[in-house]
């Protein structure tokens, strides 16, 4: 019997590698996929950064993935997909056009952490590479690794009133092998909240930090501002399942797996987040397209607690742990 890690590796045949540069205090994170997985993609907020999602959208004519590419960097970090490509291009995985041609698909979410570190180094075909060349289908490490390291909570005014994010997995077993995981990068504008609703990482209440000012507070105190400050966020991450979906139903499982974020942000889908969900089906069990994605939201909502859980201060943002 496999023992199940609590995290996105646990469907079968998933791996997960990560490149992280803690002097620039950016990285990305790569989701390489088994033979004929089949990907979706829903999109929320305001301030998207992707590569590749119509495809993955129904009535287009690629129904598989390759990878899925997580990276901080703002819209610079798409870059790093190329060596994601290279990568799998060398090892023969991708799409076959024309006359043999093999084109890896590799869709893309960037998140915003240009305001910590150093803005001038990104991620780029090299990480990407990278991040491929570390993949393994073992415990995924989270925190303040791959995309996950450069991730603040509640940004808006500036580092040092705002929580380490980080990146974050979880997992559950619906019986007879049947898996639902995700993988989330905790990048939002909005606070992070437990089961229960209480704040457990945000902007932090001036003076001194020592407690959460609360984003519905400022939230209100925005309310008749015509004017919008300028903030840099955005949450992105993948689910996926070893059941057997179509094309459609694994883009409502995505569609599904962004109430995650409205149980674990709050607020959610703001126009300052790009909140992208991929999702992946990889085929191997018959199942229900509601219960995978009621469950879906569920262990997306755990991932982003986790990410935050297992962020370390770094780069002038302080964890939960300080």
């Amino acid at each position: 019997m496999t023992t199940l890690t609590n995290s996105l590796t646990d469907v079968p045949g998933i791996r997960v590698g990560h490149a992280t540069n803690l002097e620039a205090v950016t990285g990305c994170t790569v989701v390489l996929c088994p033979d004929g997985t089949v990907g979706g993609v829903d999109q929320r907020g305001g301030a998207p950064g992707t590569r590749e999602t119509d495809l993955l959208r129904p009535m287009h004519l690629v129904n598989t993935v390759n990878a899925i590419l997580l990276a901080g960097g703002s819209a610079y970090g798409l870059a790093a997909a190329d060596g994601v490509m290279h990568y799998l291009e060398e090892n023969g995985k991708g799409y076959v056009a024309q006359q043999g041609i093999v084109v890896p698909i590799v869709p893309a979410a960037i998140l915003f952490d240009l305001a910590i570190g150093r803005s001038d180094i990104r991620p780029d075909a090299a990480m990407g590479y990278a991040a491929c060349e570390s993949a393994t289908a073992g415990a995924v490490e989270q925190g303040s690794v791959g995309a996950g390291t450069g991730c603040r909570v509640g940004g808006g005014m500036g580092n040092d009133f705002a929580t380490k994010g980080g990146i974050g997995t979880a997992s559950v077993d619906l019986g007879d092998g049947l898996i639902v995981a995700a993988l989330i990068a905790v990048n939002a504008v909005g606070d992070i909240v437990n089961e229960s609703g209480q704040i457990i990482a945000g902007m932090r209440q001036p003076p001194d930090g020592q407690t959460f000012a609360g984003s519905l507070n400022m939230m209100r105190a925005m309310a008749r501002m015509v004017e919008q400050p300028t903030t840099g966020n955005t949450v992105i991450g993948v689910v996926a399942t070893n059941a057997k979906l179509t094309k459609e139903q694994v883009n409502k499982v995505a569609q599904m797996a962004q109430d995650g974020l409205a149980q674990a942000i709050r607020p959610a889908h703001t126009m300052f987040d790009g909140d992208t969900i991929f999702a992946l089906a990889t085929g191997e069990i018959d199942a229900n397209v509601n219960a995978v994605g009621a469950f879906a939201a569920e262990v997306v909502a755990q991932a982003i607690r986790n990410g935050v859980n297992a962020a370390v201060t770094l780069g002038g943002v302080r964890s939960l742990k300080d």
